[in-house]
């Protein structure tokens, strides 16, 4: 355990962490422990298996699943502790890297895969920065997954009709939401740019400003937390599903990227002359 984790979460009067380990859809894994057990027994363990679970809660067939089913040794990473803004109490985000028994990254954890690839780079003597653009739909509460799924209703009292791409007053309907989702991305350091509405009813487009894949993964994975709990407390849901409606355009991450020559500061996509 590090001791800037430990000085944080006192300073910062944290009572309780969520262990957080990202799977391959994207969906938060692990354990919420109170802050006391967390300082004391910092190491934790999951199944390996949670990494390639389905959004559905399924497995894969068998032949891709480890027979041994062994468990993950889960450490911190100090760099991801967060704060979690819509918590009650004091309570802090961390995530979590997985490792093997023989101290090696479990190759399933996304983490490690994006390691592989930027480890790639680097060899090639190259650095990649990225800019994520999410988009997303907003939707009203939808409890019956056998009813098709509608707009929600906004600040005039009705639901969005037609498509109304980079209208303003369209996304100034959701004004209360989206100052909650600045906020509770600035609370999280998630450094988010633009907001606009995009071509689909109710859709919507938050984009990031250019950094480190790694660290842009971590936040992008965190931002759709954090859009998701700030419409739940807007008496709707965000879905940054590809297709949640039908007869709407889809949604998608689009990734705007350089590759820079980490010895001259050049731009590889680009010629001499610019």
């Amino acid at each position: 355990m590090s001791s800037y984790m430990i000085e944080w979460m006192r300073e910062h009067r944290i009572t309780e962490v969520e262990c957080i380990v990202p799977d391959m859809t994207g969906v938060a894994r692990g354990k919420i422990v109170p802050k006391d057990k967390f300082i004391s027994e910092p190491e934790m363990r999951l199944p390996e298996a949670v990494l390639i679970q389905t959004v559905t809660g399924d497995y894969p067939d068998d032949s891709v699943l480890d027979p041994v089913d062994a468990d993950m040794i889960l450490q911190p990473d100090q760099n991801t502790i967060r704060f979690v803004p819509w918590a009650v109490d004091p309570t802090a985000q961390i995530i979590f890297d997985c490792y093997k028994s023989d101290g090696q990254m479990s190759e399933a954890a996304p983490r490690a895969v994006l390691r592989r690839v930027l480890d790639l780079y680097a060899q090639r003597g190259w650095s990649p920065v990225i800019a994520p653009e999410m988009e997303f739909y907003l939707i009203a509460t939808n409890p019956d997954p056998d009813i098709p799924v509608t707009p929600p209703v906004g600040r005039t009292g009705r639901a969005e009709f037609g498509r109304r791409s980079y209208a303003i007053d369209a996304v100034n309907e959701f004004d209360p939401l989206f100052e909650d989702i600045y906020d509770y991305c600035h609370a999280q350091n998630l450094e988010v740019d633009t907001l606009i509405h995009e071509i689909g009813t109710a859709q919507m487009e938050i984009n990031f400003l250019h950094g480190n894949p790694l660290d842009l993964a971590d936040q992008v994975f965190l931002f759709k937390r954090t859009v998701r709990e700030a419409a739940f407390r807007h008496g709707m849901y965000a879905t940054f599903m590809a297709k949640p409606m039908e007869g709407e355009p889809g949604s998608a991450m689009h990734m705007h990227q350089s590759v820079i020559d980490t010895a001259s500061g050049r731009n590889v996509f680009s010629n001499e002359d610019g």
